[in-house]
């Protein structure tokens, strides 16, 4: 009887950590992260598939890759954070060059407005 309680005791314990960390609230670094990712160009500039969009694409999923990493060997809480925000610069920064190299070239990121 008392092994079957522990055991009982045991995996509800480990149900309430895995919910309590599944629920968890977002970082602030991680919230502006995911904001930014909104704004990564899913297909090239005018349609057109050059060097910089290999480029802007190749230096997304290394910033991906490089989050992942950095968070894997995050030792506290201030780790993840700086990983978060390492990656927000990352992004924002790869588009904006992307963007910029593109309109020295004549072609510019169109936006739509609907009034």
């Amino acid at each position: 009887m008392k092994k079957t309680l522990a055991a009982t005791l045991a995996v509800a314990i480990g149900t309430l950590s895995i919910t309590a960390n599944a629920t968890a609230p977002l970082l602030a670094e991680e919230a502006l992260a995911r904001e930014e990712e909104k704004r990564i160009i899913t297909s090239p500039i005018a349609g057109i598939e050059n060097r910089f969009w290999f480029d802007y694409r190749g230096d997304i999923n290394e910033a991906q890759k490089e989050l992942a990493s950095d968070l894997n060997r995050a030792s506290d809480i201030e780790d993840i954070r700086d990983a978060w925000e390492e990656y927000t610069f990352e992004l924002a920064g790869e588009r904006r060059h992307y963007v910029k190299e593109m309109a020295e070239r004549g072609y510019r990121m169109g936006s739509v407005t609907v009034g």
